[in-house]
Protein backbone atom coordinates (compact mmCIF):
# COMPACT_ATOMS: atom_id res chain seq x y z
CA UNK A 1 0.00 0.00 0.00
CA UNK A 2 1.70 3.27 -1.21
CA UNK A 3 2.31 5.34 1.99
CA UNK A 4 -0.24 7.85 3.06
CA UNK A 5 -3.05 5.86 1.20
CA UNK A 6 -5.91 5.65 3.25
CA UNK A 7 -7.04 1.79 3.57
CA UNK A 8 -10.48 2.18 3.34
CA UNK A 9 -10.59 3.52 -0.08
CA UNK A 10 -8.36 0.43 -1.24
CA UNK A 11 -11.32 -1.95 -2.17
CA UNK A 12 -12.68 1.09 -4.14
CA UNK A 13 -9.65 2.33 -6.21
CA UNK A 14 -8.55 -1.97 -7.25
CA UNK A 15 -12.07 -2.63 -8.64
CA UNK A 16 -11.58 -2.95 -12.31
CA UNK A 17 -14.19 -1.64 -14.93
CA UNK A 18 -14.63 -3.33 -18.06
CA UNK A 19 -16.98 -1.50 -20.59
CA UNK A 20 -18.92 -3.79 -22.59
CA UNK A 21 -21.00 -2.28 -25.29
CA UNK A 22 -24.45 -3.76 -27.08
CA UNK A 23 -24.86 -3.16 -30.76
CA UNK A 24 -27.76 -4.43 -33.07
CA UNK A 25 -31.16 -3.16 -34.57
CA UNK A 26 -34.17 -1.68 -32.83
CA UNK A 27 -36.10 -4.43 -31.34
CA UNK A 28 -34.21 -7.60 -30.81
CA UNK A 29 -33.96 -6.60 -27.46
CA UNK A 30 -30.77 -5.31 -26.21
CA UNK A 31 -32.64 -3.35 -23.37
CA UNK A 32 -33.97 -6.55 -22.31
CA UNK A 33 -30.73 -8.34 -22.59
CA UNK A 34 -29.41 -5.70 -20.28
CA UNK A 35 -31.94 -5.63 -17.44
CA UNK A 36 -32.01 -9.28 -17.66
CA UNK A 37 -28.18 -9.26 -16.55
CA UNK A 38 -27.83 -6.46 -14.43
CA UNK A 39 -31.11 -6.17 -12.44
CA UNK A 40 -31.92 -10.18 -12.79
CA UNK A 41 -35.89 -8.95 -14.31
CA UNK A 42 -37.51 -9.02 -17.48
CA UNK A 43 -38.87 -5.17 -17.91
CA UNK A 44 -42.45 -5.48 -18.12
CA UNK A 45 -42.12 -2.43 -20.64
CA UNK A 46 -39.78 -1.18 -22.52
CA UNK A 47 -39.29 2.00 -24.94
CA UNK A 48 -37.14 2.95 -27.82
CA UNK A 49 -33.72 3.05 -26.41
CA UNK A 50 -33.32 7.32 -27.37
CA UNK A 51 -29.41 8.09 -27.46
CA UNK A 52 -27.50 5.81 -24.76
CA UNK A 53 -28.00 4.08 -21.34
CA UNK A 54 -26.02 2.07 -19.26
CA UNK A 55 -26.07 -0.31 -16.54
CA UNK A 56 -23.77 -1.91 -14.23
CA UNK A 57 -23.35 -4.97 -12.11
CA UNK A 58 -20.41 -5.83 -9.57
CA UNK A 59 -19.11 -9.68 -10.60
CA UNK A 60 -16.45 -11.14 -8.36
CA UNK A 61 -14.19 -13.34 -10.49
CA UNK A 62 -11.48 -16.10 -9.07
CA UNK A 63 -11.66 -13.20 -5.92
CA UNK A 64 -11.93 -9.73 -7.63
CA UNK A 65 -14.83 -7.83 -7.67
CA UNK A 66 -14.73 -6.21 -11.24
CA UNK A 67 -17.58 -4.07 -12.12
CA UNK A 68 -19.67 -4.85 -15.79
CA UNK A 69 -20.19 -1.94 -17.22
CA UNK A 70 -23.03 -2.45 -20.06
CA UNK A 71 -23.67 0.01 -22.38
CA UNK A 72 -26.64 0.09 -24.66
CA UNK A 73 -27.42 2.24 -27.60
CA UNK A 74 -29.77 2.97 -30.13
CA UNK A 75 -31.09 1.07 -32.89
CA UNK A 76 -31.97 3.75 -35.04
CA UNK A 77 -29.85 6.14 -36.98
CA UNK A 78 -31.53 9.19 -36.37
CA UNK A 79 -31.34 8.38 -31.79
CA UNK A 80 -27.08 7.65 -32.38
CA UNK A 81 -25.74 10.34 -35.05
CA UNK A 82 -24.13 12.21 -32.07
CA UNK A 83 -23.33 9.54 -29.10
CA UNK A 84 -22.19 7.06 -31.59
CA UNK A 85 -18.33 8.37 -30.78
CA UNK A 86 -18.77 8.30 -27.06
CA UNK A 87 -20.47 4.65 -27.34
CA UNK A 88 -16.75 3.28 -28.87
CA UNK A 89 -14.61 4.83 -26.94
CA UNK A 90 -12.17 2.92 -24.79
CA UNK A 91 -14.95 -0.26 -25.12
CA UNK A 92 -13.13 -3.38 -24.26
CA UNK A 93 -15.94 -6.12 -25.55
CA UNK A 94 -18.70 -6.48 -28.27
CA UNK A 95 -21.74 -8.16 -27.79
CA UNK A 96 -23.84 -8.13 -31.45
CA UNK A 97 -27.56 -8.94 -30.99
CA UNK A 98 -30.19 -9.95 -33.40
CA UNK A 99 -33.51 -11.21 -33.35
CA UNK A 100 -33.64 -15.24 -34.53
CA UNK A 101 -37.46 -14.23 -35.19
CA UNK A 102 -36.05 -11.82 -37.76
CA UNK A 103 -34.18 -12.43 -41.14
CA UNK A 104 -33.29 -8.73 -41.55
CA UNK A 105 -31.91 -7.98 -37.95
CA UNK A 106 -29.31 -10.84 -38.69
CA UNK A 107 -28.35 -9.81 -42.56
CA UNK A 108 -28.31 -6.11 -40.74
CA UNK A 109 -25.08 -7.30 -38.54
CA UNK A 110 -22.67 -6.86 -41.70
CA UNK A 111 -23.65 -2.91 -41.31
CA UNK A 112 -23.15 -3.34 -37.33
CA UNK A 113 -19.62 -5.00 -38.08
CA UNK A 114 -18.53 -2.36 -39.89
CA UNK A 115 -19.92 0.51 -38.07
CA UNK A 116 -17.36 -1.26 -35.03
CA UNK A 117 -14.33 -1.35 -37.27
CA UNK A 118 -14.86 1.94 -38.44
CA UNK A 119 -14.80 3.26 -35.33
CA UNK A 120 -11.06 1.78 -35.01
CA UNK A 121 -12.49 -1.20 -32.42
CA UNK A 122 -9.50 -3.58 -32.33
CA UNK A 123 -9.56 -6.55 -33.84
CA UNK A 124 -8.27 -8.15 -30.36
CA UNK A 125 -11.36 -6.68 -28.71
CA UNK A 126 -13.39 -9.77 -27.88
CA UNK A 127 -16.71 -10.01 -29.17
CA UNK A 128 -19.77 -12.10 -29.13
CA UNK A 129 -22.67 -13.13 -31.05
CA UNK A 130 -26.43 -13.65 -29.37
CA UNK A 131 -29.23 -14.42 -31.11
CA UNK A 132 -32.42 -13.16 -28.94
CA UNK A 133 -35.96 -14.48 -28.30
CA UNK A 134 -35.17 -18.13 -28.75
CA UNK A 135 -38.49 -18.98 -26.66
CA UNK A 136 -40.51 -17.91 -29.77
CA UNK A 137 -39.82 -21.47 -31.28
CA UNK A 138 -42.42 -21.44 -34.06
CA UNK A 139 -41.35 -17.94 -35.59
CA UNK A 140 -37.40 -18.33 -35.81
CA UNK A 141 -36.21 -17.62 -39.21
CA UNK A 142 -32.22 -17.74 -38.68
CA UNK A 143 -31.62 -21.35 -37.94
CA UNK A 144 -28.78 -21.66 -35.72
CA UNK A 145 -26.50 -23.26 -38.44
CA UNK A 146 -26.47 -20.34 -40.36
CA UNK A 147 -25.41 -18.28 -37.28
CA UNK A 148 -22.83 -20.37 -36.36
CA UNK A 149 -21.39 -19.99 -39.58
CA UNK A 150 -21.77 -16.37 -39.59
CA UNK A 151 -20.04 -16.23 -35.89
CA UNK A 152 -17.29 -18.79 -36.72
CA UNK A 153 -16.52 -16.23 -39.75
CA UNK A 154 -15.89 -13.25 -37.52
CA UNK A 155 -14.31 -14.95 -34.74
CA UNK A 156 -17.44 -14.83 -32.48
CA UNK A 157 -18.73 -16.92 -29.83
CA UNK A 158 -22.85 -17.36 -30.41
CA UNK A 159 -25.45 -17.65 -27.69
CA UNK A 160 -28.71 -17.87 -28.57
CA UNK A 161 -31.03 -17.16 -25.57
CA UNK A 162 -34.24 -15.11 -24.41
CA UNK A 163 -34.15 -12.53 -22.31
CA UNK A 164 -37.73 -12.93 -21.38
CA UNK A 165 -37.74 -16.49 -20.39
CA UNK A 166 -36.50 -16.61 -16.53
CA UNK A 167 -34.74 -20.35 -17.51
CA UNK A 168 -32.41 -18.32 -20.02
CA UNK A 169 -31.34 -16.23 -17.06
CA UNK A 170 -28.23 -18.27 -16.18
CA UNK A 171 -27.22 -18.19 -20.32
CA UNK A 172 -28.33 -14.75 -20.62
CA UNK A 173 -25.65 -14.01 -17.30
CA UNK A 174 -23.06 -16.15 -19.47
CA UNK A 175 -22.38 -13.99 -22.40
CA UNK A 176 -21.36 -11.43 -20.41
CA UNK A 177 -19.68 -13.27 -17.51
CA UNK A 178 -17.28 -15.40 -20.24
CA UNK A 179 -16.27 -11.52 -21.58
CA UNK A 180 -15.83 -10.60 -18.30
CA UNK A 181 -13.69 -13.82 -17.75
CA UNK A 182 -12.01 -13.57 -21.15
CA UNK A 183 -10.39 -9.73 -20.04
CA UNK A 184 -9.51 -10.31 -16.91
CA UNK A 185 -7.12 -12.76 -18.26
CA UNK A 186 -6.01 -11.64 -21.22
CA UNK A 187 -5.96 -8.03 -20.20
CA UNK A 188 -3.96 -5.73 -17.68
CA UNK A 189 -6.47 -2.91 -16.97
CA UNK A 190 -5.60 0.18 -15.03
CA UNK A 191 -7.41 0.07 -12.02
CA UNK A 192 -10.17 2.78 -11.50
CA UNK A 193 -12.01 4.09 -9.12
CA UNK A 194 -15.82 2.36 -9.08
CA UNK A 195 -17.18 5.47 -9.54
CA UNK A 196 -14.92 7.00 -12.16
CA UNK A 197 -15.67 6.36 -16.36
CA UNK A 198 -13.92 4.52 -19.05
CA UNK A 199 -14.27 7.49 -20.91
CA UNK A 200 -16.83 10.16 -19.57
CA UNK A 201 -20.82 9.02 -20.01
CA UNK A 202 -21.92 10.89 -23.36
CA UNK A 203 -24.64 13.75 -23.24
CA UNK A 204 -28.40 12.46 -22.55
CA UNK A 205 -27.00 9.09 -21.14
CA UNK A 206 -28.52 7.32 -18.38
CA UNK A 207 -27.16 5.34 -15.03
CA UNK A 208 -29.75 3.43 -14.71
CA UNK A 209 -29.47 0.54 -11.88
CA UNK A 210 -26.66 -1.92 -10.28
CA UNK A 211 -26.80 -4.81 -8.93
CA UNK A 212 -24.05 -7.09 -7.27
CA UNK A 213 -23.57 -11.16 -8.06
CA UNK A 214 -20.65 -13.36 -7.56
CA UNK A 215 -19.55 -16.00 -10.35
CA UNK A 216 -17.09 -17.85 -12.34
CA UNK A 217 -15.97 -18.34 -15.69
CA UNK A 218 -18.96 -20.30 -17.63
CA UNK A 219 -16.57 -20.33 -20.56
Amino acid sequence: RPPGSDPALEPYVQTRIFKIIVIGDSNVGKTCLTFRFCGGTFPGKTEATIGVDFREKTVEIEGERIKVQVWDTAGQERFRKSMVEHYYRNVHAVVFVYDVTKMSSFTNLKTWIEECNGHAVSPLVPRVLVGNKCDLKDLIQVPSSLALKFADAHNMLLFETSAKDPQESQNVDAIFMCLACRLKAQRSLPCRDTEGWLGQPPPHSRRLDEASGKGSCPC
